[in-house]
């Protein structure tokens, strides 16, 4: 076998026909699909509960194009692939990371940070954008959890709250359209004049109450009277025509995040702009070695969720053959027989 990286102290071992790295929806409907073609499988991922970027970041988000579903928020939809992916009887490896790969002809071995090896005989990449960590508001330093927070996780604390969000992307206006109805005024303050959101979704904002403020920046943070300790009672906005003092109790910087494939990038495999190279039945530069979702690269691809999830079948049933040569890539509709 070759070595792609160093392993971790010796821990327990795994023997599974396929492990799927990443847990978010394109990584839970994998392991269904893999549960239906009748393989014991191992899911990894780094953090401590399924569901990916959609459980950590956008949970309360309403998501539009999910065949099936005209609005589904997000932590319903990983509701409906936690369950679905239960049928697998996968073992769950959370809160760990993958950081070695050791490739043979016959299978991989996948180190984890915690001493845990997994032997498998084909592993999918289902991990986004790999490791991810907001870009940071300048102005906020000290004030996170103390009124400045990255993510949206809940609605319930900016109820009756001054909220100012800071972005022109998807996030910002999202985060805008669902705390307009709670909060008692939401401000959206971007540097620019474009925006790189939605445009339904601008539009959405733009027609609401929210107070949208361009080509300014947030260039102070402060609590109310002589404590600097306390809460956050108001910001500073910067535009060209000066400085302009709001009430807000809340900020979200919404200014995306840096992602980081981290120790991926020593697999051996081909890596393109943080992306991994694939062909059309999902398959990277290493044999055995597949990719599924946000993480793949190739000509004309599309990053949304519903295209994760048909890569994961092409995935699956291609590392199928790769794990048992004598199966056959396509197996038939689930629809079908008894």
């Amino acid at each position: 076998m070759t070595q792609h990286s160093s392993a971790p102290d010796a821990g327990p071992t795994v023997e599974v026909d396929l492990v799927i790295v990443g847990a978010g929806p394109t990584g839970l409907f994998a392991t269904y699909y893999a549960g239906f073609r009748g393989h014991r499988i191992a899911l990894v991922d780094s953090l401590p509960e399924l569901g990916g970027q959609v459980t950590a970041m956008y949970p309360e988000k309403q998501i539009l194009d999910v065949a099936g579903f005209p609005s589904v928020k997000g932590r319903d939809l990983v509701s409906g692939l936690v369950a679905q992916a239960a049928t697998a009887d996968a073992v769950h490896l959370l809160g760990r990371t993958a950081s070695s790969l050791v490739h043979g002809p016959d299978g991989i071995e996948l180190g984890l940070d915690d001493g845990t090896l997994v032997r498998a005989g084909a592993m999918i990449i289902t991990a986004g954008i790999g490791k991810f960590s907001p870009r940071p508001l300048p102005a906020g330093e000290g004030w996170l959890g103390r009124g400045l927070e990255f993510f949206v996780p809940s609605f319930a604390p900016y109820v009756d709250k001054d909220v100012v969000i800071v972005g022109g992307g998807d996030s910002a206006f999202d985060w805008a359209v669902h705390l307009e109805p709670i909060a008692r005024s939401v401000t959206l303050v971007h540097r620019r004049d474009a925006f790189r959101a939605h445009e339904r979704t601008v539009e959405q904002v733009r027609a609401s109450s929210v107070r949208i403020v361009t080509r300014a920046e947030v260039t102070a943070l402060r609590a109310a009277g002589d404590d600097p300790t306390g809460p956050l009672a108001e910001i500073d906005v910067t535009d060209p025509d000066g400085l302009t003092t709001y009430p807000c109790q809340a900020v979200v910087a919404a200014l995306g995040f840096v992602a980081d494939l981290g120790p991926i990038q020593q697999w051996g495999v081909e890596v393109h702009k943080r992306h991994v190279v694939v062909d059309p039945s999902m398959r990277t530069s290493l044999d055995r070695v597949f990719a599924a979702g946000d993480i793949t690269e190739y000509p004309g691809k599309v990053r949304l969720i519903a295209v994760g999830f048909g890569e994961a079948a092409t995935a699956v049933n291609n590392a199928t053959v790769a794990i048992d040569p004598t199966a056959k890539v396509f197996p038939g509709h689930s629809s079908e027989g008894g």
